[in-house]
């Protein structure tokens, strides 16, 4: 029986930079909680989880071979968990830990690298709709829908019961929330009905800023200096310190839901979406909000893309999977187009947004991108473009991530 981690209502609250060694160092100490048939290696060895109708594949994040597959009931999600080693499947009962079974230890001033059999952990975050995890300042936060849950998490004690650093419960809503190095919380305001801004929660539980200027909330990002944003119908809201700045869109209604940021760059990458009524809007526009200026510039792009196809370059390249089936670089700088490369076969953006469809995730200049139509995925380079492997899943796929091992 697996051990379920239950809300307590509380009134308070990259690849590792080791530098793996041979096996035949008699000094190193035992995988702390590894199977015993781990394998050690010289490097640290990245792995992708891909979700499937039915479960989730775990490939090598190099040779693309896959690795294991995992059944998982019902529809999932999948998220990184912040320790490079786990990560979190969203179910219909709340957050599952996977253990991707790759993982480096540090050993004085080097490490060492290890992989093992995948598995889930005994170690579940229960509660009805499982939302956004949010990585961010070394904390791990889970937000659940159903019940307004907020747990924090510390990533260095991911997969033990001591995890969990605080949790405290808000209205429910579909909501999000960004945990920070001073002990402070920023959490989205609403109901089951509708978003509307933001508050500061700070580290003895007192609410010590809030806004209300930001309709539809949905989503965040991080950027560079610390700021954290996020998605509104009329732009954006962004968080420096314990103060919030609106930036409107020059349009009266202007969906920034999906974002990407990087600790590289100031400039938050955002999607843009004008028709209000529209029941599924395929854009041909994207946001980039400088959040030096508080300034939001729209750039026309050639093609629509979906939810799915925002990400970052290692040096804060602006890229989108567009629906022409091309990897779109831009340049957050400027908003202009650097790069553009033709990957897979030109796709539409289901009705569905629960339908397979391309996906794209980044570890360091490496960008994986999945195409359910084929079965697929593939391995791209981000300095050129060029195909490095790729593989038949079998499957088709839905949504990805990876660890860094």
């Amino acid at each position: 029986m697996r051990n379920s981690v239950k809300l307590l209502a509380l009134s308070s609250a990259a690849v590792l930079g080791l530098v793996g060694c041979s096996s035949n160092d008699d000094e190193h100490d035992s995988p702390a909680g590894s199977a015993s048939n781990a394998a050690e290696h010289e490097t640290a060895q990245p792995r992708l989880v891909l979700t499937y109708d039915g479960g989730v594949t775990v490939v090598d994040a190099t040779t693309l071979e896959k690795v294991a597959d995992v059944p998982v009931e019902g529809f999932t999600r999948v998220n990184e968990a912040g320790d490079g080693r786990y990560a979190f499947v969203s179910t219909s009962d709340g957050f599952r830990l996977l253990d991707v079974g790759t993982w480096t230890e540090a050993h004085g001033d080097h490490g060492h690298s290890y992989t093992a059999a995948p598995k889930f952990t005994d170690i579940d975050y229960t509660g009805e709709k499982p939302g956004h995890v949010v990585l961010h300042d070394d904390k791990t936060v889970l937000f659940t829908d159903g019940t307004g849950a907020v747990r924090i998490l510390d990533p260095k004690k991911l997969g033990t019961e001591d995890a969990v650093a605080s949790e405290f419960t808000v209205p429910a809503h579909h909501g999000v929330a960004v945990a920070r190095a001073d002990g402070s919380v920023v959490v989205s305001k609403g109901d089951s009905e509708t978003r509307t801004g933001a508050f500061i929660r700070d580290a003895s539980g007192k609410t010590v800023a809030e806004n209300d200027e930001c309709p539809g909330l949905h989503g965040e990002a991080a950027g560079k200096d610390g700021v954290i944003t996020f998605g509104c119908e009329d732009g954006i809201l962004m968080v420096k310190g314990d103060r919030f700045t609106k930036i409107k869109a020059a349009a009266p209604y202007a969906r920034i839901g999906n974002q990407a940021g990087s600790d590289a760059s100031p400039i938050i990458l955002g999607d843009y979406k004008t028709d209000k009524d529209a029941e599924l809007e395929r854009p041909r526009k994207f946001s980039l909000t400088d959040t030096r200026t508080g300034t939001i510039r729209v750039v026309d792009i050639d093609t629509t893309y979906s939810f799915r196809s925002l990400g970052r370059g290692p040096n804060g390249e602006a890229l989108i999977l567009g629906a022409d089936g091309k990897l779109h670089v831009f340049d957050p700088e400027t908003g202009k187009e650097t790069a553009a490369y033709q990957l897979i076969a030109p796709w539409t953006e289901p009705d569905d947004w629960k339908d397979p469809m391309p996906d794209l995730h980044v570890i360091g200049s490496t960008v994986y991108i999945t195409e359910p139509a084929k079965q697929r995925v593939l391995a791209v380079s981000l300095h050129d473009g060029k195909v490095l492997t790729e593989k038949s899943t079998g499957k088709a796929n839905m949504e990805m991530t990876g660890v860094t091992g």
